[in-house]
């Protein structure tokens, strides 16, 4: 009473793939699915065919059968059962119903097929979409993990650029200071009153200035430059960025007009080595958080991580300061303070102070006073933008529907949906669209663009048609946007000073921005 095989063949016998439950050679699996469409008879109505020692339980599926293949002992109402269910997994891992898309998944269904059937024939207790899930192994735990660890790569990597900036500014401002590395004290040239030869003096047996002039022959100094003068054009030389070959310029002109982000070499170079402008304010506070959500196809969440920090800059002569919030942050959020921070005042203030009062604030260098994390429930109402997409295909086209939905109490800046789309001759043809768009070919994406989204445009859509491809291809959807308030919702009231209690002028930099924003 077991299952001994289960199989996808075509109406003319071939077989697409089978799975054995049972001792049996390839021979045998074979010629029993070959047998099998010469027993099934068109004006029959039965969903079963037997033999002398042999029963199959079949199903159609467009051009080809779905086969069990049992003893003639084993119980035909709990095999028509696993039939019906194996027949609802081909057709959740199989669409269209193609020969080529059965061969494409022959290792799912294969799969899955061991989770309908234990080995040895028996059926599982277990349902269509257990199978899909177990298939699939998806842990929500092990992607949370996964965007924790990502979050903090990215956070070192912010540190790492900080230490470069710093260390190429300290050796710019080392350069510029008097009496800084450089050469000096040292002639050389070429002389020699006879013959036109080599000569060489040391920076022992010359004095420290020379101002005697030399030898000439007719009009023309035969010794170099002195070291107290201008160097030479040919030792001015060297490495100039953006001053290649003139090719070069056109080369960036092709890659803009191809719709890739290109950053002048030179205006960089004048932004890196220009120095770093100083908050003027005597406390500057800067809050930022960093988002990452993962979306499935059908517009749920999968997972998300909101990480945040705030830290301080005191540069004013009161250094003992305090700073309040407006307002208690959301309890959604875990909390953790700096270990001078005190901990209490902050829980039942809602104040950020040093646990010593008469303390000061550390100069010229921020301080990181206060760190967080979401901890609250995974519901879609605490993502800020929801994106569905509904790829479909007709004609000979693939029309792609997407939609967002912005559930965000505050207004999403520099909004940008990017979709990956085949590789087209073309850009494609936009049916409708809230907002701007633009056609990256060289990564063959489709960018939606929205400068500004707040209550006026809090949802839109758009449609656009390329050639007909596989759904799939058209993910995963990436997703990037900023704005100035934050999830976790920390508003800064007022500065103040610990001894005078006085308002203390204070700046703030507030930002959130998406780390990993993903619909997959």
């Amino acid at each position: 009473m077991v299952v001994l095989a289960a199989g996808v063949v075509t109406r003319s016998g071939k077989a697409l793939l089978s799975r054995q439950f049972a001792d049996m050679s390839r021979v045998r699996i074979e010629g029993l699915l070959a047998a099998f469409p010469k027993l099934v008879s068109a004006d029959r109505q039965h969903t079963y065919v037997e033999t002398d020692s042999i029963r199959y339980l079949y199903q159609p599926l467009e051009s080809m059968y779905l086969v069990l293949v049992t003893n003639k002992g084993s119980n035909i109402l709990e095999d028509l059962e696993t039939l019906r269910l194996m027949g609802k997994v081909v057709t959740d891992f199989v669409l269209p119903l193609e020969e080529d898309y059965v061969a494409a998944a022959a290792f799912d269904l294969i799969f899955a097929f061991d989770e309908v059937v234990a080995l040895g024939g028996h059926k599982e207790n277990i349902t269509s979409g257990q199978v899909r899930q177990n298939i699939e192994m998806e842990s929500h735990e092990e992607k949370l993990h996964k965007m924790i660890i990502q979050s903090k790569i990215n956070e070192t990597k912010d540190v790492m650029k900080k230490k470069a900036m710093e260390i190429e500014r300290s050796k710019i401002e080392g350069g510029r200071r008097p009496g800084g590395p450089g050469m000096g004290g040292v002639s050389s040239g070429m002389g020699g009153y006879s013959g036109g030869g080599m000569g060489m003096a040391g920076a022992g047996q010359l004095p420290p200035s020379y101002s005697q002039p030399e030898p000439s022959f007719g009009g023309a100094s035969l010794a170099g430059p002195a070291a107290t003068g201008p160097p030479s054009k040919s030792l001015r030389k060297g490495m100039k960025l953006g001053g290649g070959k003139p090719g070069g310029a056109s080369i960036l002109a092709s890659l803009k007009a191809e719709g890739e982000a290109v950053e002048d070499v030179s205006s960089a170079a004048e932004v890196a080595s220009a120095p770093v402008e100083m908050p003027k304010e005597p406390v500057f506070v800067s809050v930022e958080e960093k988002l990452s959500v993962e979306l499935n196809k059908d517009g749920g969440l999968e997972g998300m991580d909101v990480s945040g920090s705030m830290t301080m800059l005191v540069n004013g002569d009161n250094k003992c300061v305090k700073v309040a919030l407006a307002s208690a942050p959301s309890s959604s959020f875990q909390f953790k303070t700096h270990p001078n921070i005190d901990k209490n005042l902050f829980s039942e203030q809602n104040v950020i102070g040093l646990k010593d009062p008469s303390r000061e604030f550390p100069t010229a260098a921020a301080l990181g006073v206060l760190k967080w994390r979401y901890q609250g429930a995974m519901d879609e109402s605490a993502v800020p933008l929801m994106i569905s997409c509904w790829p479909s295909i007709s004609g000979g086209e693939s029309f792609i529907n997407i939609e967002y939905e912005c559930s965000a109490p505050f207004d999403l800046h520099d909004v940008q949906i990017v979709v990956p789309v085949p590789a087209l001759s073309s850009p494609p043809k936009v049916n409708q669209i809230d907002g701007d768009y633009q056609y990256d070919a060289r990564k063959s994406a489709f960018v939606w663009k929205n400068d500004l989204i707040d209550a006026d445009n809090a949802s839109g859509s758009a449609e656009f048609v390329v050639p007909a491809a596989d759904p799939s291809a058209f993910f995963p959807i990436h997703v990037s946007f900023t704005a100035t308030k934050t999830l976790a919702g920390l508003e800064i009231d007022r500065v103040t000073g610990v001894n005078t209690g006085e308002d203390i002028k204070h700046g703030l930099k507030m930002s959130l921005v998406t780390d990993n924003y993903l619909v997959e």
